[in-house]
């Protein structure tokens, strides 16, 4: 193989790890804004069960479930917005 061939395939195999390293720490944050909100659905869901619909307890865990909602989706916006800026500085 030539010189210029091997690093060719170097550039190539180190730019697909960095790639497909990503990937991976996107689906964990994923997985586990869809672990926190079905927990708070399930707390929701529980108290509602327990002390009624209308109860303080299921507000303050209808609230919660919001909340952990908002966060999540403030990840991911923060996620699109950090890509977007990155893109932006490139070109």
């Amino acid at each position: 193989m030539t010189r210029s061939l091997k690093t060719l395939c170097i550039a190539v195999f180190s730019v697909a790890g960095l790639v497909g390293s990503s990937v991976p720490a996107r689906a964990d944050r994923d997985d586990k804004c869809e672990r926190r909100i079905h927990q708070a659905e399930e707390k929701l869901r529980n108290a509602i069960h327990r002390h009624g619909e209308n109860s303080r307890q299921a507000h303050k865990r209808h609230e919660e479930l919001e909340e952990v909602r908002r966060r999540c989706g403030r990840d991911h916006d923060h996620d699109r917005d950090h890509d977007r800026d990155h893109d932006h500085n490139h070109n």
